[in-house]
């Protein structure tokens, strides 16, 4: 043992918890973008009047661009200063907001969802890594990350009731508007609070790695949720092959050139792979399962949107306990055994919800959302802390830029894979239901394609017809629940075997 390993780092003061603060605001926002238009949609179509295909690019567009820019901006940030690209991003994130706001055509409010998108992979791997060097010690820099990662979530679970607040008392712009006091404070008292951090000796931008990992991105997510709404065609099957493809010729370049955008040595420790292995099979199962549990509640259990929401709020709630509570127990846990145990309970929580039946009956899935939810929330903030703190100070923005990445595509693999399963049920089923006499034959065909169809045809389809579409969708849940248990377990049990030699003081040793 070296005598660098006996000194005991730093403990992080008040001004370090302050940043914290200001750090966590960003991260509520980014993910609060992803779902905060959910319920803005009509009030957009109504205004702006835009095409059907227009309006899955205002939706999509911003998840999109973040996905694909994460990797990019979070190796610039290494070259240029993770402070100052935070900056940047939060001036532009604000400009964006603003000019998504006062829209006046769907072109307008697509492009400047678009810049929301770059903007926003400006500041996720920009928080973590400026954690990472505000936060020392081993026990605080987990606590931090969960606190961080906590906002993250709560994030994408509060957009849509907030968005559904706004728009019960104001224009459907005032949901993008939210986001610009809180980059006026960052702006403020970034430089006054957090620290600036760039590698001693970043060596050049990989641009044309930087584009390769870009279109390979965006192939791979935009044929994933072609897939989970419209079902397997050729188009997004070739998508996600090209995309395939382009990510396997990046990993290649990354390999053989002297200035990688990615340090691929890291995923040398077993500790660092499985970790970003748990992060994405449990984003598959939080997204997969998160998606197919609002369409139930909305369309099986027959909740208004806002109160889909609502109930979705027990679940939250319980993730963001037990994700600050996990780093202040049990620290003599090491974190291959929390690792294990959290993602065993969502395991269970998942099995909860293939519980559910088609007589409107919430409980099941509420109760293993909350199982769900408060298993895997603190696994996903202790896989960040692992992968950040095992890669070297220079190179931790691209190392939390790779976290956000496997999150962001393990969240469109869960809706499109999980999505498919359900839908093929669903199909599956309906094909063998006969309509009843007097039923319209488009309505029987969009009842046969998808529940969301049969219920915009209810009046037309008539109660059986639609009871039957709930039963199909309900047993397509069922399924893809299970499946995800699955995966689960198998994750857990990996987790629990290459993990349980990492010291439960942090998850930075190796």
């Amino acid at each position: 043992m070296s005598a660098t390993d006996t000194v005991t780092p730093a403990r992080a003061g008040r001004r370090e918890w302050l940043g914290l603060a200001i750090l966590a605001l960003p991260a509520l926002l980014v993910s609060m973008d992803l779902t905060v238009l959910h319920l803005a949609a009509p009030a957009i179509s109504a205004d702006l009047r835009p095409s059907a295909s227009q309006l899955l690019w205002i939706v999509d567009i911003y998840g999109f661009l973040i996905a694909g820019f994460l990797i990019t901006m979070g190796a610039l940030g290494d070259r240029i200063g993770r402070r100052l690209l935070l900056l940047i991003g939060a001036a532009a994130f604000g400009v964006a907001s603003v000019l998504a706001a006062f829209s006046p055509s769907a072109e307008m409010l697509i492009a400047a969802r678009a810049l929301l998108g770059i903007a926003g992979a400006t500041l996720a791997p920009s928080t973590v890594a400026l954690i990472r060097n505000m936060f020392h010690d081993p026990a605080q820099r987990t606590t931090a990350i969960s606190i961080w990662f906590m906002s993250f979530m709560a994030g994408s679970a509060i957009g849509p009731l907030i968005g559904g607040a706004l728009l019960e008392v104001a224009w459907w712009g005032a949901t993008f508007l939210i986001g610009v006091p809180v980059m006026v404070l960052l702006l403020v008292l970034g430089p006054v609070l957090l620290p600036e951090y760039r590698a001693p000796q970043p060596g050049r931008m990989d641009l044309p790695g930087a584009l390769t990992a870009l279109v390979s991105i965006l192939s791979v997510v935009y044929g994933l949720k072609r897939i989970a709404e419209h079902g397997f065609g050729v188009v997004p099957l070739v998508t996600v092959v090209v995309g395939l493809i382009l990510g396997a010729l990046f990993l290649h370049r990354q390999r053989t050139i002297a200035d990688p955008l990615l340090d691929l040595d890291l995923f040398r420790l077993r500790t660092a792979s499985v970790s970003v292995l748990a992060l994405t099979i449990g984003a598959v199962a939080v997204g997969g399962v998160g998606y197919l549990s609002a369409q139930y509640l909305q369309l099986v259990a027959d909740q208004s949107p806002i109160q889909a929401g609502l109930w979705m709020l027990p679940p939250l709630l319980t993730g963001i306990v037990t994700t600050i509570v996990t780093p202040m127990v049990g620290r003599r846990i090491g974190p291959g055994t929390k690792t294990a145990l959290g993602l065993a309970v969502a395991a269970i929580g998942l099995l909860v919800v293939g519980q559910a039946n088609d007589d409107s009956d919430i409980g099941y899935v509420v109760a293993g959302l909350v199982l769900l939810f408060g298993g895997i929330m603190p696994v996903l903030a202790l896989g960040v802390d692992i992968v950040v703190a095992a890669a070297p100070p220079e190179r931790t923005g691209a190392a939390s830029a790779i976290t956000e990445t496997s999150q962001e595509l393990g969240i469109a693999l869960g809706i499109a894979v999980l999505g498919s399963i359900t839908t093929a049920i669903y199909r599956q089923q309906m094909r063998e239901v006969v309509p009843p006499e007097g039923v319209p034959a488009d309505a029987a065909e969009a009842a046969r394609s998808t529940l969301g169809g049969a219920d915009g045809m209810a009046d037309q389809v008539g109660p059986a017809l639609l009871e039957s579409a709930r039963s199909a969708f309900t047993d397509g849940v069922q399924l893809a629940a299970v499946v995800s248990a699955v995966m689960l377990g198998i994750t857990a049990v990996i987790a629990a075997v290459v993990l349980r030699k990492v010291q439960a003081t942090g998850g930075a040793s190796h």
